[in-house]
Parts: structure tokens; C-alpha cells; sequence
């Protein structure tokens, strides 16, 4: 029998401090029922003291789901800790994530510490995290930097402290997988009394090796994963659970295994893409758009004659179809309904229909209509109570001087202005701006192919700081134009909100 890898996502804490990726409250009970439903051990639902709507989002996390056990994370201290166990008085399972840094780049300069006062630290906030909940973590920050032999007296200290799981993380991504797997292995060697806990890998990804640092970790003793959907995460990201959870699946000679449904892992991944507006790599692995795509004609060769000569997975394993329906304006609702099931998204009366006019709306402008199509048909919020609604767009541009008429509405009445720039886009925006009049300067603006095709969908992501605020304006649509000046508007929105 294999041995049980537990599945820790913090997707909804750490791969929630990507800039414009934040979720309200809502959207995080969505994803953590989604987690709940692919079968993941422990859900991190945030950092309770840093803001009410983290710890609100705890609270309501822990009051959705019933499987899994709900983390929350503190810093060693006995405000946070108390905070945490606070919005965790609902989980049915309920695990306080507490630590300090051990390295001594962490203890000296963002402690101004010794190593004797930082382990006194970390045992007194593993008792005093003791008194509210029985599973208690620790985390050693920037454990990947860390002395192995002051780090071994760390992890047995807390473990006599009570701790139930010990988090080994690599914060800063600088291990290679050799190195790490020898500090897990050091671990298991050396600390008295190590089986009565749990040892995690937590890796970054900032020089590519989040998945393969967990993996050695995982193989030299650690029996849990700290890994968020796609990846996502500070900086380079984290560990991708689809990556760790299919390695392990595709290598069953390593005798470990987790408890994932992973024919889930797709409509996982693009539920996470869609409400965090996080286009996944085309060639990402497991979920990527062409994860199981093939374009040479010696590996088309090789697929058609045998599926195993180029895929070491089963598309269908990770919830993938090989259906051939295609789609197009002609086609009715049984046939779309069908289609988005097969993608992990089940539409029923109003919902099915609203999808279906939108469908043949982009139908009628598509030849045709790939999944991704479909995705970002079904992904894209209703913008609901808007304080500015676009009502009407109409641009000249070519060797003219570019000209856009924008209309709008505010408050129940709508205005009208026309502006010029130096594309058509710029005149857009030249437009709003004479009409809202407040100063919100655009910072960034970045436009994406999501599909294939002069004519298929675009994402637009624009960044806007009004006054001390930065916000994150997203919108879709097979008219850059018209997507580029949504994706202002949604941004200002915000911004004014």
C-alpha cells in the first residue's frame, strides 16, 4: 500500500499576494469548495490579523467546507495567533500555521535576533497556539537558507512543544533539489522524536524548481506538500499541485500517493485562472492549453499508432476529453451544454441560457469556436452596479487622425465625448478621461492572446493608480479595442469604488 502525501493548498493565501489576483470572499468559498471537491487535505484560507476581509474569508472558508482541515496563518506572535483562532471557531478541522525565520540572514537582519531568542520564539508559539487548537503547524521561514544543524534543534524543539506538522520551506526558491532533499533527509536523521510530526516542503519557484525541490523533499521523508492550482504565487510562484500530484501518479515505483480526484485538475485550474484572471501557459505542464497538443508529424505519427509513444499521462486522467464535437452558431444548446460539462462547468435554466446568447454572439463572429472560447464565455463576470457602464464605442483609426465617440453611463444618465489619440485605444481612453475627470494615471497595460486566430478572444489587464490606490481593470473580447477600453472602465470602477 502507498503511503499518504497530504495535499496542502494555499492557493487562497499564498498564491493570493499575486498583484491583481486578489478574490473577495465569495469567490473564495467558490475555489475552496472546488479544492474540497478535488480531494486536498488542508486548505490555507489566509492570514486572519492582516486585514477583516482575510479573516472574514477564514471564517466563512471554515463554515463551507467540511472535509478538509482549515488553516490559518500567524506569525509568532500572540496577537496573531489569537486572531486565528478566532475566525477558525467554525472549522469543523482546524489547524493554526505559526512560525519565525531560522536563517541567519532572517534572525540578523529582520529580527535583530540571536539564535537562542528565536527558538525560545518558536516553542512559545507553538504552546501558546496549543491552547486554541490540537494541529498546530510550525513553519521555519527561509528553512532552505538555514543551518541544518540549528535548524534540527528548531524543528525537535517545537516538536516537543506540540507541534503536529513542521513546514520546511524554501522561501526564497535558492535550493537546488540535491540540497534540499539532503536537508530533509538531515532532518529525518537527526531530530529526536521527528515521526511524531509531519515534515512539509514548502519551495518557491524563482529559479524553476518549486516542483522538482518538493519532489526530492518528498522522496527523502517529507509526507506533506505545500503547493497552490497552477502554481501561482509570490513572486515566481510556488509548487503546482498538478505537477507534484500527476509525478507521483505517472511514478508508482516511489510507493506514495495522494488522495486527489485528479480528473479534476483541469476545470480546477481554469475555475482558479478564470476568477483570479491569470492566463495558465500554454505550455504549462498538466493543464497548459498544449500540455497534450502535438504539432510534429513524427509524434502525430507516434500518438495515432500508440497513445503511450509520446504521452506519459492520459489526457483523460486529468480531466481532459478527446470529443470532437465543434461548435458553431448552428449549433443548439444540448450540444454546448454538453461541451462545457466536458470542460467541468454544469450550466442548468437561466444560467445555460444567458451562456447560450452570449455563445451565439461569439459564433456569429468566430469561424470557429475553440474551448478556450468557451471559457472566457462562461469565466467572465456580470459587471453588476457599476458606477460607469460603457453603453456605446465607436472608433476611426487607420491614416486619419484617430477619432473614438464613447458614451457612458453614470448614475442613471449617460454622456457622451469624443477625443482623439495616437491609436484607437488611446482616443478611447482620451474619451472616458474628459468625462470622469478625476486623474487615474494607467501604469501598466498588457494585452493577451487567449485563443488562436486574428479574430478569437483577446484579455486585457490594465493597471490604474488613482491617487495612493492601485487597482487591476481585466475584460475579454474578440475586439481588442473594445476589450482594452472595458478593462479601463473596470478598473476605474474600482478605483472610485
Amino acid at each position: 500500500m502507498a503511503d499518504k502525501l497530504y495535499i496542502f493548498d494555499t492557493t487562497l493565501r499564498d498564491g493570493e499576494q499575486v498583484p491583481g489576483c486578489q478574490l473577495n470572499t465569495v469567490e473564495k468559498i467558490e475555489v475552496a469548495r472546488q479544492l474540497e471537491l478535488l480531494g486536498v487535505d488542508v486548505i490555507e484560507a489566509g492570514f486572519p490579523v492582516s486585514s477583516p476581509g482575510d479573516f472574514n474569508s477564514v471564517r466563512e472558508i471554515s463554515k463551507a467546507v467540511t472535509q478538509p482541515t482549515v488553516c490559518a496563518l500567524t506569525r509568532a506572535v500572540e496577537k496573531d495567533i489569537e486572531v486565528a483562532a478566532d475566525a477558525l471557531k467554525y472549522a469543523k478541522r482546524g489547524r493554526i500555521h505559526t512560525g519565525i525565520g531560522t536563517s541567519d540572514e532572517h534572525i540578523r537582519y529582520k529580527f535583530n535576533s540571536t539564535r537562542e531568542e528565536v527558538l525560545q520564539r518558536a516553542v512559545a508559539a507553538v504552546r501558546y497556539a496549543k491552547r486554541f487548537v490540537e494541529d498546530v503547524e510550525f513553519y521555519a521561514e527561509d528553512a532552505g537558507r538555514s543551518d541544518n544543524e540549528y535548524l534540527a534543534r528548531v524543528v525537535e524543539a517545537v516538536i516537543k512543544a506540540g507541534a503536529t506538522v513542521v513546514n520546511i520551506p524554501d522561501t526564497t526558491g535558492y535550493c537546488l533539489p540535491a540540497e534540499y532533499a539532503a536537508k530533509i533527509a538531515y532532518l529525518m536523521e537527526h531530530v529526536d522524536g521527528v515521526h511524531r510530526a509531519v515534515l512539509s516542503t514548502h519551495c518557491h519557484n524563482d529559479l524553476g524548481m518549486a516542483t522538482a525541490n518538493s519532489l526530492a523533499g518528498i522522496v527523502a521523508g517529507a509526507r506533506q506538500v505545500e503547493c497552490t492550482i497552477n502554481g501561482i504565487g509570490e513572486r515566481a510562484g510556488n509548487t503546482a499541485l498538478e505537477e507534484v500530484v500527476m509525478a507521483l501518479r505517472c511514478h508508482k515505483e516511489l510507493g506514495i500517493d495522494t488522495d486527489i480526484d485528479t480528473k479534476r485538475l483541469t476545470s480546477t485550474s481554469r475555475l482558479v485562472s478564470s476568477l483570479m484572471n491569470m492566463p495558465v501557459q500554454a505550455n504549462k505542464a498538466v493543464v497548459g492549453r498544449n500540455a497534450f497538443a502535438h504539432s510534429s508529424g513524427i509524434h502525430q505519427d507516434g500518438v495515432l499508432k500508440n497513445r503511450e509513444s509520446y504521452e506519459i499521462m492520459n489526457p483523460e486522467d486529468v480531466g481532459l476529453s478527446d470529443n470532437a464535437i465543434v461548435l458553431t452558431a448552428r449549433s443548439g444548446r444540448a450540444a454546448l451544454k454538453h461541451r462545457l460539462e466536458q470542460l467541468g462547468y454544469l450550466l442548468e435554466g437561466d444560467s445555460l441560457a444567458k451562456a447560450y446568447e452570449k455563445f451565439l454572439v461569439l459564433a456569429d463572429n468566430n469561424k470557429n469556436i475553440q474551448d478556450e472560447d468557451l471559457l472566457a464565455l462562461v469565466g467572465a463576470k456580470e459587471k453588476k452596479d457599476r458606477h460607469i457602464q460603457l453603453t456605446y464605442l465607436q472608433v476611426l483609426s487607420g491614416t486619419l487622425v484617430p477619432t473614438a465617440t464613447v458614451r457612458v453611463q453614470i448614475g442613471g444618465s449617460e454622456v457622451t465625448a469624443t477625443a482623439t489619440g495616437n491609436g484607437p485605444i488611446d482616443a478611447s481612453i482620451n474619451a472616458i478621461r474628459t468625462i470622469i475627470k478625476d486623474k487615474i494615471t494607467l501604469q501598466e497595460f498588457l494585452i493577451q492572446a487567449m485563443t488562436k486566430g486574428s479574430n478569437d478572444l483577446g484579455r486585457v489587464h490594465m493597471q490604474l493608480v488613482y491617487g495612493k490606490v492601485s487597482v487591476h481593470g481585466f475584460a475579454i473580447n474578440s475586439d481588442i479595442t473594445l476589450a482594452a477600453v472595458e478593462a479601463y472602465i473596470d478598473g476605474v470602477n474600482k478605483a472610485l469604488a
